[in-house]
């Protein structure tokens, strides 16, 4: 797995090219392509199934420009391809513990939106903003308004999505912490 590697918008405007030459048929194309993956990712028992659905999209258009030329039939197939071998590295990895199931006492539920609600305090004004932002929103507007923000930004939807999760992760690790604290 290439780390130095990102997907820029010259790279992911050539995948959706190689999608459809319609923008936004390719547009729909990418979402449908994306939750599927997601989806699969999900049944197979992953953690992180958005994480590795990135994954493969990114390592597709990667290979881009060696498998415009070649591979005949649908695109989606190519990417269940990939998918394949993404799930394979996965499980040589020890994937992290089960999360233990949501909680159904309202008193404890009550507790972690007040620690996330310090957690989301704590955050600078701009990461607390780009959260916020970033998870509006469903289906294709979801899609046009994270391609929004990342342009507001002036950086790669990837570079997007990583950011945000990079945030939701130490929001995590806040709110664990706290209710952990609180816990006590």
């Amino acid at each position: 797995m290439k780390k130095d590697w990102a997907l820029v918008k010259e790279s992911f405007d050539a995948l959706l090219a190689w999608l459809d030459s319609d923008p936004e048929i390719a547009a729909c194309k990418y979402e449908v392509i994306r939750s599927r993956l997601i989806k699969i990712f999900v049944c197979r028992g992953c953690h992180e199934p958005e994480d590795l659905a990135d994954e493969t999209i990114d390592r597709v258009a990667r290979k881009l420009d060696e498998i415009r030329t070649t591979f005949t039939g649908e695109p989606i197939r190519y990417f269940y391809g990939v998918a394949n071998k993404v799930h394979l590295e996965y499980l040589r990895r020890k994937p992290p513990p089960v999360p233990p199931p949501p909680s159904t006492n309202s008193a404890e539920i009550e507790r972690e939106y007040d620690c996330l609600e310090r957690c989301m305090q704590h955050l600078a004004a701009g990461n607390r903003e780009l959260v916020l932002q970033y998870y509006q929103e469903d289906k294709q507007a979801k899609i046009e308004n994270r391609q929004r923000l990342a342009d507001r930004l002036g950086i790669a939807v990837n570079a997007l999505r990583i950011r945000a999760c990079r945030i939701r992760a130490s929001l995590l690790a806040c709110v664990q912490e706290c209710i952990d604290g609180v816990a006590v």
